[in-house]
Parts: C-alpha cells; structure tokens; sequence
C-alpha cells in the first residue's frame, strides 16, 4: 500500500524511503537511513545527533527535520493523506448550507465538524508530496426529505467520548453481532460517511443502508411536511422478550408520535441508529441496525394505541401512525443481517384538526412482570430535537395554539400538494458527458468492459452501437446469452471466445504474456458467462443467488482483479453497466469488485431503462459507493433506442464498410467479423481511414497525430490518410522508397523467378525511416494489391492460414486473385523461412501455373549495416541508412522550415525529425544531448527514470517502461481522477525529460510506454552521464528500485526487458553487427569499466530477479572467459542446483572445466610439458574428465527435453577428449615413435597394460582414461547422425572467428574423426596380432582416418576435389574384405562399406573398385531382415536408395522389394519424429543428400552438390533459390 494511505505509526522501511525520496533528500543518505532500519515510529523520534553521527551534512539535516515535522503535524491534526473522490463545487456548498441550516434548527448536540483532505502539489520532476493546503471535500450532501438534494460526505467528530459509556455501547453492539471496535485517541479525527433517509411514507424493498454511515443529525420542526427525526439505537432492547420489547417500543413510538401529531409536523422515529446521548462511544446518527426475530412483535405492539390514547383519538392516531418499515443494513463481506425499524409519523389536517393528544405511556413493571399503563395522561410537543411533556403552566396557551398550527399545516400540505412540472433530465446531454469526457466525440484509444444481465427481444433490436465500439471482454450473467441474448447477437457481428468465470482464475500460475495469448485477448472480444451457460454440456449450470456467491464470487474477483492490475492500463477502459432485466446480487458483486480495483468511479457507468432494476442495483452496490455518486454516473430512463442512436452519433467513426481491391479491378466489402477471424493480420483497406468523421477532428488533434510522428512515433495510417486530404503536409519519401516501389514491380511482373511467394528485403538502420518507407509503399498499393502486416506474435501456421484465406476473400477466380502484400517487421529470420515455406507448400496443391506470386513478403528489419545485406542480394533488397542524399536533404530542409512558420513552433516537438535532417551526425548529436542536460538535477528521480530508460532503451531493443510504472516510480499513484493523473505525470517531469521521452501507445493491449525518442540519444544520454554515474551504477540503481520491480501492471514485460539487458546476446540473424558472448550492456561494462563490474552487476541481478539459473549460468561464462575458473565452478554448480536436469547448464558446467583444462595446458603445462612427472599431470586429467563427465550429463539431459534439441554436449567430450589425447601423447611416458605415432599410448589406452611409472600414481584415472576411446568414439557417431539429418551451414559466409563446430560442423567433424583417428592406428597392433579386435580397430581407425568413419564425413567427401575424394574412397574400400558378405562385416562397417560405394559411384562411376547395384542390394537386405535390431537411420536410408523403383533392374513386380523400400521409408519417418521431438521444423530443416536422376542402378542417384556447383552467388543466395 501507498504510503500516503498509512498512519505514520505503520510504515516500514519501504514506505519510509519512498518518502524521503519525494522529500529530495539524496539518495546515500536514503540508502543509510534504509539500512539504520528507520520505520516509521523511528522517524518521528529521529534527532539531529543521530542524523550527523551517519556522515550527513547540516543543509540536509535541516531539510529532513522540517519534512518530518510538518509530517507530524498532518498526523497529530487528523489530516487523511490519501486523496478521496473529487467532488463538485455544487456538491461543497450544498454540505455547507445543510449544516447551517441544522446549527440553526436544533438546540441540541454540535455537528458541525466537516472531514478535511490535503491538496498534494509537487514540485517539478520530483516526487516531493507537500502538504500545502487543507481542503474540505465533501462527498455529498444530506437528504431528509424527496425534495431536498442528497449526498454523502466525510464528518468528523472532534469529541472524545467517555470510555465508560463508550465500552458499554461496545457491549451491547458486539452482542448484537456487530462487533465495531474503536480507538479515539485525543487528537484524532475519524472520518465519516453520511447517508441519505429512506424516502417517507414509503416502503421500498429495494432502498437499504449500509452499516457504519451516519445519518443526517436528528432534527426538530421544519416546515411540518419536511419530517423531524428521532433516533434510538435500541442495542439492549432488541434482545428483551416479547413483552418487555413491545413495551419499550410502543413507549417510545407513541411518545415521539404523539409530539408530533400535537405539533402538526411529519416525524420518522428511527430505531438501530446511535443517539450519542445514549451511546458516546458511537457518532451521532451512525446506522448500525438491530436484528429483527419476528416482524409482528413490532407491528403488533402498535395495539398498544389503543391502550394509550383517549378513546375519542385513537382512530386518528391510528391513521397518524404507520406501521413500522424494515429497512435492511447492509455491509460488505458478511451475512449478518440487521434492519432499522422506522415508523413514520403524518397528522394530516383531515385527521388532527382541532384535537390534542394526550397520552399514557406503557412502562414495564419488574415486580408484576406486566407492562402498566401511566395513570395520568400527558400532553406532549417537540421542542428543538426532543420530544417532551407540556408544561403546566403553558398548557393553556398550547391548547390555545391548536388552531394556528392546524391553519399551518393545511397551508404546508397545500403548498406540497400543488401540482408542478416536473423537469426532465437531459439524458443525453449526460450521457454525452460522461461518454466523450466533454468532447465532441468519444475517445478511441478506450476499450469497453460490459457488465450486462439478461436482454429482451425487444431491446436486442438496439444495440447496434455495442457493435461499433472497441470491446475488451464481456461480464455475462444471463446463462441464455448464447441461444436468445446479446452473445447470440454479437457474435454475428465480432469473432469472439467464450469463457467460464474459472478461465480467468490462472490455475496454472502463468505469466500474464501467456496468460493473454491463452485466452486470445486483444485478439477477439473474450465473452464471460458469470453464471453458467444453458445451452454448456460440460455443467456449467446457473445457480441462484446465494450458491453463486458461495461458489462462483470467488472467481470474479479473480478475474477482475486480474484484468485491472495486469492486463489493461488503468485509464485505458470504460465499465459499462447494462441493467436489462431484474438485477440480482451476483451483478452487483461485479461493481463492487470494479470499484475496488479501479479505486474510483470515473471511468464506471450504468445504463438503464428501468428505475426499479436501477434502484436495487444502486442500494445494494452502496455498501461501496454512495447512492448520489451513482447517479451522477448512471443513465437511468432513457430508452434504450435513444441510448443507441445516441452513442452513434458520438462515435469517431462512420458507419461505413471497408473494402478490398479483387482481381476484377473493383471492390468488395469485408466484413468487421471475416476481418476479426483474420487476426494475426493487420488489414489495410482500400478506403483505410475513409469511415472517419474528418469534421471532428479538431487542428490540435490532427497537430497531435503529426507531432507524435515527427517526434519519433511509428507512423500511422491516418498519417498518410490526413496528408492525402490536405489536413496535414505530406510524410517525406526517401529516395529507397521507389527502390522498394521498382523491386515490387519487377517481382509483379515476373522478372527473374517465378514463384508463389517472392522476397522484398528492407534493411534499415535505426531511426533512419525503414518503418516508414514500408508502409509509405504498403500505402500506395492498397487500391491494386491486398495488403496487410503480419503480427508476428502468431505462430506461422495461423498466419499461413489468415494469409490464403485473405487472398482469397471474395474472389471468385482463386487462381488469378490479386497478389497479397505482407509486411513482416522485425522478424525472426528462422520465422520467415518457416512462413516462406509454409505459403510455398499451401500454394502447391493450387497452382499450376501462377502468372505472378501470390504472396510477396515485405520483409523490414533494422540493422546497423544494412549495405552489407544489400550487397549479398541487389536484386530484392533494399538498404537504408541514416545519409541523406542531397535531394532527400532539400525535402528535409523545406519541411523544416515549414514547421518553423507554423504558429506556436517548438523544435521539442518534432526533435527526432531535426536529428534526422542532420543525419544523426555523432558530432551534432553530442552538442545536442550535452545542451539539454546542462543544469540538470543529477539526484532528483525524473533524472534517474531517463537514466533507466535510456539504459533499456540503447541496450534492449523495442523496449519500454510502461507508464504506470513511471507514475508509480514518481509518486504519481495514488491520483483517482485520470485527468488530473494525466496533466501530473506531464507536469512532473523535467524539461529535459518532457523533450527526450515520448508516450507510445500500443493499438491492440492499449498500454501507454515511455521511451527515449531515439536509441541514438539514448546512447549519448548514457555517455553525458558517465561522469556522475557508469552504466553498472545505473545498473545497480535500477535493480534496487522495489517501487518498479513489484509493480503489478506490465511487470512481466519490464522483467524481460531487465533480463534481456544482463543476458540477451546480440545475433547477426536478428540484424546485429556481431554474434556476441554476452549481453551487449555486460560486454560494455567489461570493456569499458571493467570485468569485476560485470560480474558485480550481474551477481546483484541473480540476487534481486529471484536468484534466476540462467544469471548464475551467465556468471559462470563470464567468470571463465575471464579466467576465474573457481568462481566459475562455483557459479555452474549454483545454477545447477535450480536447474539440476537442463542440459544447457550442464554444458556450461563442462565449459568451466574444458576452458579451465585448455587454459591449464596452454598457460601453465605448454613450456614443460615433455618433462612433466607423472604426479604433476593428474589435476590437469582430471579436469578434463570432469569436463567430459558434465558434458556425458548433458547429453543424457539433452535426450529428455521434448522441445530443444541440445548437441553441444557431444562436441564438447569429442574437443576436450581430443585434446586429452594429445596431452597424453606428449607425455614422456608415452614416447612416440619416427612416424610421430604413439602405441605405448594406444596400447595403455585399448589394453590391460598399465606402464610401472603410472600405475600408483594414476590409480584413480586408470579406469576411466581406458574408457576415453569408446567415449569419443560414440559421441562422433552421434554428432555424424544428427549432421545427417538436419541443415547446420547456415552462416557459412559469416564465421567471423567463431569456433567452426558452430559455422561449419561437417568440417569440424571431419578434422576432429582424422585426428582421433591418428592417435589410435598404430602398426605395431597389426603386427602384435594379425587377427581379432586389435587389427579390426587397427583397420578402423585407418577408415576413419581417410573420412569412412561415419556417413557425415563419407558424404562429405562429394563437396571435396574430385579426384582427392576418389582415391580417398578406393582406398578406404581397400581396407574392407574382398566378400564382406563372407565375412559378415559389423552393422555399422556395412553401413558405411555400402555408402561408401554409393558415394564413389557418384565421383566416379566407372571406378574398378565398385561393387554392382545387385551386390550393394544383397547386403543391404540385413537391415531388412534383422528390422526388429535397432538400426541408425543411415542404415534405412540407404535401403529407400537401393530400393527405389529402378525401370532398368525392376522391370517386373517384386512384392518383397516394395516391402523393403515401405519398411525402411516408415522406420525412418519414425526414427525423424524421434529425433525432431516437439522442436518446430524451422528451427531443424532436413539436409537432403541426393535426387533421384534419370539414369538406373547407382547411376540414377545424384548428389545436391553437384548441382550447387551449377549455383552462382553467396551461400545464402544458393539457399533462397534451392527454396524455390
């Protein structure tokens, strides 16, 4: 909670430091008071002596001690910090002249005491909240009568009541079950809430009090219409027998009858309100019920008139006297239910004239146990606010007076009885205030909640206007709404969801992003059913109103609660109550839960036909919000066909039809619901924006929509709309803007290929107007192409199917319908390719041949070096940069100068656009930033929001702090009137702040962001204050701000965007300059400051983002990439314990020891490493055993993650165990011999032996350093399997220094296979045993070593020199058996033998050393015949080669040979979808091998890459056109 809505005495430290941090004071002295623990009972007793014993300087102790004591001083005088509901001045005078007019009515007890609230001012781009000002807001006015204005307001009563009498009230109410505490402390002023009286002589169910408010003061005669009021709080009687009750009751109802009846006045007596005479621990008038056992012990003790009055006026007083009304009390979360009995007093004239009423009251006598009637009668008159008995000696001249008061009550009931017009509201003036705010027209940019119950037929028939606006979700409680009601209606006009209240209760504790995406929001209107659905066969029944609350309340707070604080802005919405039928509880427990979350009723309003449903909903929703309040906010009696026409007029828009161009050359119509169910598009039209209503579009609004371009906003529609019409100078378009036009209308006419979807590439650096050309082209299409924007948010099959059906739309010729134009900005590239491909391949089955593409994707993506992109493909790309050409600086300069001549210019307002007419020049833009932040307050908290966002916003792109955050990190908060919220957050900024941050509002989620105007000026902001703050400072500062960590709105974006700044890499796939290591902010920090800030920086991240695995994995990188193995192993296992089965960190875990390993050999060993002993080398295996034990880890993980596929693991053993090997090579124990072989190694390695001088020392390694070939050996098969599977050569032109198993894995694998090969072929194993294992290992590592080791480097050899690769293939097939069916070769040396044939057949089919196509089939038939073995996928794919229909060698049906060929196809489909898992095929497209050519037998297969040969241009170039 604010701290400003909390006494003093319950602040914490928190709330402590937000207050001294408004108060200006600096912020280490915030930061020593924070640690010192300073609370806020701490606060208030602080001293001077204490202050400068923690270093602070006199200026700001002085400042701190007044900021505390004028705090003080707000508490001790009662003064409420929170800021209430902003009233009318009307509403203030009215309290006032009511609470003179009962100063003067009534001698009785003093209320004048009236509730106070300060008026918060703030100094400029600070958060310094002064009390400067007491202001009396009241909340309303007090209503005694029909004709007399209502309200209610906050009273304070300035008395201390005696504890005595006031524990004995307490007693008494706690026993009725109303359990009040109170605690009135000497200078303590509570605040009240006054309420309005049932209306009189009227017994309307549906009126109710609401527990705890006061009524107005008891009061005496008026005008005799107006009633006088008596209160009895009736807390011990209630709980009497029947007699004693009657008794009580009828005594106190016939004596404040019988006064009124002889004064001729109305009266209402009130029972279960507090008379303070008798309750001084309560306020005076304040309604708190009794409970009511059985109505007739009341109704029946009025039988007592008959008892009490002469006999001659007891049929008038009857007629006086009505029977007593049960009023219920209402109070928010409980069932207790209490009433107030009230009995209305009206002697008409009729009746009264002329009589005087005596009486004798009963009195209950103990010793009879019998109520007795008074012996002597009594004549009794109101006097001021009491009733008391006439005097003696004035009972002559008031029996006198009878008749002048009978003369003035005839003259009061006359003057009340004549008849009058009545005025009737002006319902549509009101409803157009409190739709448009005021304004011409309705606001836009708000979004609609609709709260609505059961709609009539007839009512269905008007609501057209609920169609028009722009509607967030529906809060539905009539269960027929989708047979008979407004959802049957709706979704005829809108795509919707339906929803169960249980949807919204976010069971599975997803994020708020994933939780939106799962219920489509923003998407469709998402349609609630609060109370089960009829038609529903899943039991989701309707129930009544007290199972609803018991079972279903629960969930509507849920979900309201959910909406209003994370998934819509507040602000950005309007609730709107459509009360249709008779209202019911559950609706009303959906306001009071709005109210709640939204702390006010400004953006609630309610519109009704019916008063009566109106009047229930408003008494049982005032236990929230008062009556008169509600009505200032409700539509009540207006019909709703008048609502209807009303609202439309008001709307912005036209009721007009969009429109789409078709192949015919005219238009259709598109409807809002086909456009709906097309929602991963952004659809222009041809007549985009024409449905506006351009006279209402005031030149401020128009000035508005051109400011927020120029000023660094993304363009919009509307802007090239309103520079068509004239309103507005035209949008500039740079020079790459007919580049774009000329590259479109060469792939429309078909030059070069043709294809179904076609590319135009738009590079762009930042700011520089990429965004703009693409739409100024998408713009000047709209009337021949159709064009849209693709909200890559989707996933690429819903925009594949929007897309087709978009093209499509109305046409009648699909083949020859209009090419679609999809602009694609800031995209993925695996993203593209997927939609690329998945348009290609929807297309397929349609096309014969198409004439022109039917899909042209308008790829637009930033980059710092756009030339380059160009320069790869000329063709189809278009690049733009910040340099302007000398015609583009004539259109920038004249534009300038246009703005100048403008009325009221300022070069704030379109500052992006001047740096833009400079070019960004680094020199201009340092002058700039530097001249803005001269003079500049470096410790107030505007400045260090700019240092926050600045910091994001260079670092992070598209980032943003939203701006309920900014008013929440100003102080800003607390403010319930949107408007006044508005102007404060404005004008709390700095002038610097107000001319570098820009407010963008998102279209679709309507969140209001803050960011810096450009990332240029970010980064030079950044740069200006390296002085006063590094960026790791400004780091460190942002991690330690809780007011925007636990800000529920946006928290799970701004959380991303904090993680991406410490850990996002740039990638040159998403248009960076490099593929970096670490985040580009750590590697600035690292290079700039220095690695020790780094790692600081970072360990304060794990620590405040919750202790996140993946920053402790980032601490262990950057501690070894700085050498810093112990940390870094520290860091690895750290991370390891949150995610102990991710392989991902467990390959980190292997980097720290394969980097520690390499650092040990390269730095400490390199120099003596022949002469090292035995002893001196076991640390330095063991850590590469470690290193190759994690990455065994991560593998085996890697196996049980459904959707990533992780190898990295694989490589790191075959990297780390190759480099083990040499260690060991070199090693003087392991002597090599002339031709640079080891076998004492390979012998140690593959046999029992163990050499003397290692045996003891080595006891621990032994075992596992035998086990080192198998090891490597099984992960270069995998790594040979999954190469085999899927494309890796994707940044091929781009390897940039980086390590090659990354940019060329088949290369990799081919160096790496040789060199493990070297170490194990020794000639002295053949030698030592011409036969069994040894001489077959001896013969496969000598395959291995030429590249037959695996079906990786075998075909890998098609890409090497032909003849090289020729002699390489005889030879390893010289290492094979002359009949290896004889000699029953292992599984995997058949395989690679028959692959190794298929591969030599291709290089040279006329090779001696070729086996036949019959041969290879017969011994492929193994894997067919032993097909419940577990064969590699290779094994079947060479089967679906060999097997494949030949129309030379099968020229007769063979059933067995089909059988084969459909084993082998279905093994390796499942063996794929093995592999693939649940990994999008995007992200691991299969590699293909061969085609299948013309010719027969092995000459029929043909490989990929001799016809890549046949390819001009770069790898990416070869790639697109193999895409086609």
């Amino acid at each position: 909670m604010d701290y400003n809505q909390l006494p003093l005495a319950e602040w914490d430290e928190s709330h402590v430091r937000c207050w001294l941090v408004s108060s200006r004071i600096k912020k280490e002295y915030v930061e020593k008071l924070c640690e010192e623990e300073v609370t806020g009972p701490v606060l208030a007793e602080i001293d001077e002596p204490f202050l400068k014993s923690m270093g602070m300087r006199g200026g700001q102790i002085n400042m701190l001690i007044r900021k505390r004591d004028q705090l003080l001083e707000c508490n001790s005088s009662g003064v409420d910090l929170t800021q209430g509901d902003q009233r009318s001045i009307k509403g203030t005078e009215a309290l006032a002249a009511d609470t003179k007019a009962s100063a003067s009515g009534g001698k009785g007890k003093n209320r004048n005491s009236t509730a106070q609230s300060p008026a918060r001012e703030r100094e400029r781009g600070l958060r310094d909240k002064k009390i400067t000002q007491l202001k009396t807001e009241p909340h309303s006015h007090v209503t005694s009568h029909q004709h007399e204005a209502s309200a209610t307001t906050e009273v304070s009563d300035a008395k201390e009541p005696k504890k005595q009498d006031r524990e004995n009230t307490e007693t008494n109410i706690r026993m009725m079950g109303s359990g009040k505490k109170n605690s009135i402390h000497d200078r303590t002023v509570e605040p009240i809430t006054l309420s309005k009286f049932r209306p009189f002589r009227t017994d309307d169910i549906y009126f109710k009090y609401v527990k705890n408010r006061v009524l107005a003061p008891e009061t005496g005669v008026i005008n005799m219409v107006i009633p006088c009021h008596e209160y009895k709080s009736f807390a011990t009687a209630a709980r009497l027998d029947r007699q004693r009750l009657q008794a009580k009751f009828a005594c106190e109802v016939i004596r404040f009858a019988s006064a009124c009846m002889n004064i001729r006045t109305n009266g209402t007596i009130h029972f279960g309100v507090m008379d303070s005479v008798e309750d001084k621990g309560w306020k005076h008038g304040e309604i708190v019920g009794v409970p009511v056992r059985d109505r007739d012990i009341y109704i029946d003790a009025l039988d007592y008139i008959e008892k009490c009055f002469n006999q001659t006026e007891q049929e008038a007083a009857r007629h006086c006297i009505h029977p007593p009304v049960f009023t219920e009390v209402i109070q928010k979360e409980t069932q207790e239910q209490n009433f107030v009995i009230e009995v209305d007093i009206e002697p008409l004239s009729s009746t009264v004239k002329g009589k005087a009423f005596q009486v004798r009251l009963p009195k209950f006598n103990e010793d009879t146990n019998k109520a007795l009637i008074e012996k002597n009668p009594v004549l009794y008159q109101r006097v001021g606010t009491k009733s008391e008995p006439v005097k003696n000696e004035e009972l002559v001249s008031f029996i006198q007076g009878l008749q002048e008061r009978d003369t003035r009550r005839e003259t009061a009931e006359s003057a009340s009885n004549e008849s009058h017009m009545e005025t009737s509201q002006n319902l549509g003036r009101k409803l157009s205030v409190l739709l448009t705010d005021g304004k011409n027209y309705m606001n836009d940019t708000l979004c609609y909640i609709l709260v609505t119950n059961k709609f009539g037929e007839e009512d269905l028939k008007s609501v057209n206007f609920l169609m028009r606006i722009k509607t967030f979700c529906v809060f539905d409680f009539d269960a027929d709404s989708n047979v008979s009601g407004l959802y049957a209606k709706y979704k005829e006009h809108h795509a919707t969801s339906s929803h169960f209240l249980q949807d919204y209760s976010n069971e599975s504790n997803m994020s708020t992003s994933e939780f939106k995406k799962d219920l489509g929001l923003f998407e469709r209107t998402s349609w609630i059913f609060c109370n089960g659905r009829s038609d529903f066969l899943g039991g989701e029944n309707p129930c009544d109103e007290n199972t609803w609350i018991r079972t279903k309340k629960k969930y509507l707070k849920k979900a309201i609660s959910l909406i209003c604080d994370e998934i819509l802005q507040k602000g950005s919405f309007i609730v709107l109550f459509l009360l249709f039928s008779p209202v019911e509880k559950p609706i009303v427990e959906a306001f009071q839960e709005f109210y709640t979350e939204m702390t006010d009723i400004d953006n609630i309003i309610c519109i009704t036909e019916c008063r009566e449903y109106y009047e229930k909903w408003a008494n049982l929703a005032q236990a929230s919000c008062s009556i008169e309040t509600l009505d200032q906010r409700s539509i009540v009696g207006m019909k709703l066909s008048h609502v209807d026409a009303t609202v439309q007029n008001m709307l912005p828009s036209k009721t007009h039809s969009r429109h789409l161009p078709v192949s015919t050359k005219g238009l259709c119509a598109v409807s809002t619901l086909d456009e709906e169910n097309m929602s991963s598009l952004e659809i222009l039209c041809a007549d985009q924006c024409e449905d506006t209503k351009l006279d209402l579009l005031s030149e401020e609004k128009i000035q508005k929509i051109e400011q927020t371009f120029y000023q660094g906003g993304k363009v919009s529609w509307k802007n090239f709309w309103l520079a068509d019409k004239g309103k507005c100078g035209e949008v500039i378009e740079r020079e790459a803007c007919d580049e774009a036009r000329k590259v479109l209308d060469d792939i429309l006419q078909g030059n070069g290929f043709r294809h179904s979807v076609a590319k135009l590439k738009i590079f762009h650096q930042p700011g520089s107007g990429g965004s703009t050309i693409a739409r100024q082209v998408l713009w000047k299409r709209r009337k021949d192409l159709r064009c849209a924007v693709v909200k890559c948010s989707n996933s690429v099959t819903t925009v594949c199917q929007h897309a087709i059906r978009f093209r499509e739309y109305e046409e009648k010729d699909v083949k020859n319908s209009l090419p679609v134009l999809l602009l694609v900005e800031d995209f993925d590239e695996d993203y593209l390719e997927e939609l690329n491909h998945s348009l290609m391949d929807a297309m397929a089955p349609r096309r014969g041949h198409f004439p022109r593409p039917c899909f042209i994707l308008m790829c637009c993506k930033r980059s710092n070096i756009p030339e380059k992109y160009f320069k790869a493909s000329p063709l189809d790309t278009v690049a733009v940069t910040h340099k302007l050409t000398d015609k583009e600086k004539n259109l920038f300069t004249t534009k300038l100068e246009k703005f100048q001549t403008q009325k009221d210019f300022k070069h704030e307002f379109i500052l992006t656009f001047v740096l833009m007419c400079k070019e960004f020049d680094e020199t201009y833009l340092r002058g700039f930033v530097k001249n803005l932040l001269q003079g500049i307050d470096l410790s107030s908290c505007v400045t260090s929001l700019m240092r926050y966002v600045a910091l994001l916003n260079f670092y992070v792109h598209n980032s943003y702090i939203s701006l309920s955050h900014c008013e929440a990190f100003l102080g800003l908060g607390s403010y319930a009137d949107k408007r006044q919220k508005e102007y404060d957050f404005t004008s709390h900024l700095s002038d610097q702040a107000r001319l570098i941050f820009i407010e963008l509002r998102e279209t679709t989620t309507y969140i209001s962001s803050i960011q810096i105007i450009h990332y240029l000026v970010a980064k030079e902001i950044l740069h200006q204050f390296s002085g006063s703050r590094t960026q790791s400072q400004i780091a460190m500062d942002l991690l330690q701000e809780k007011v925007l960590f636990q800000h529920r709105f946006g928290r799970g974006e701004f959380i991303k965007f904090i993680r991406d700044l410490f850990i996002r890499r740039d990638k040159k796939s998403r248009g960076d300059n490099t593929d970096s290591h670490f985040s580009p902010f750590i590697e600035h920090v690292c290079k700039v400051e220095n690695c020790e800030k780094a790692i600081e920086v970072l360990k304060a991240a794990y620590e405040y983002l919750g202790r996140d695995a993946f920053f402790a994995q980032q601490l262990a990188r950057l501690h070894y990439s700085y050498e810093k193995f112990e940390d870094a192993k520290y860091w690895a296992e750290v991370a390891k314990t949150h995610l102990p089965n991710y392989s991902f960190i467990l390959d980190t875990e292997g980097q720290v020891y394969r980097k520690w390993f390499s650092f040990t050999v390269d730095k400490k060993m390199e120099t003596r490493i022949k002469e090292a002993t035995p002893e001196e080398v076991i640390d330095t295996i063991e850590i590469a055993l470690k290193a190759m034990r994690c990455f065994r880890d991560a593998q085996q993980a890697a196996k049980l993650e459904i959707d990533s596929m992780n190898n990295s693991g694989y490589f790191g053993e075959v990297e780390v165990g190759c480099r083990l090997l040499k260690l060991l090579s070199r090693l003087e124990i392991f002597p090599g011999n002339s031709e640079r072989k080891h076998p004492e190694l390979v012998r140690y390695l593959l046999t029992d032996y163990i050499p003397e001088d290692i045996k003891k020392p080595w006891g621990k390694l032994h075992s596992r350093l035998k086990g080192l070939r198998k090891n490597i050996y099984n992960a270069l098969e995998w790594i040979s399997e999954d190469l085999s599977y899927f494309q890796t050569d994707k940044n091929l032109d781009d390897n940039d220094g980086t390590e090659q198993q990354v940019y060329d894995p088949r290369g990799w694998l081919k160096r790496q296979s040789k060199l493990y090969a070297k170490f194990f072929t020794s000639e002295s194993l053949i030698e030592e045993t011409d036969a069994g294992p040894p001489s077959q290992l001896a013969r496969s590592m000598n395959i291995y070593k030429y590249g037959g080791g695996n079906v990786t480097t075998i075909f890998s050899l098609l890409s090497d020199s032909n003849k090289e690769s020729v002699q390489k293939l005889e030879k390893i097939i010289s290492f094979y058996p002359e009949d290896p069916q004889k000699e029953k070769l292992e599984n995997t040396d058949l395989i690679n033998y028959i692959l190794c044939h298929i591969t030599l057949a291709c290089l040279s089919p006329g090779s001696s050393k070729l086996s036949s196509f019959h041969a290879l089939r017969e011994l492929s038939k193994r894997f067919f015949k032993q097909r419940n073995t577990a064969f590699p996928a290779s094994a079947h794919f060479l089967l679906t080669l060999l097997y494949w229909p030949d129309t030379a060698l099968d020229k007769e049906p063979n059933p067995d040979k089909d059988d084969i060929l459909i084993s082998a196809l279905q093994t390796m489909k499942r063996l794929y979808d093995n592999k693939i898992k649940n990994v999008a095929p995007r992200k691991k497209r299969i590699f293909t091998h061969f085609f299948l050519g013309n010719g027969f037998g092995l000459q029929k297969i043909l490989p990929k890459t001799k016809i890549d040969k046949f390819i001009d241009g770069s790898f990416a170039t070869r790639r697109e056109k193999w895409q086609h």
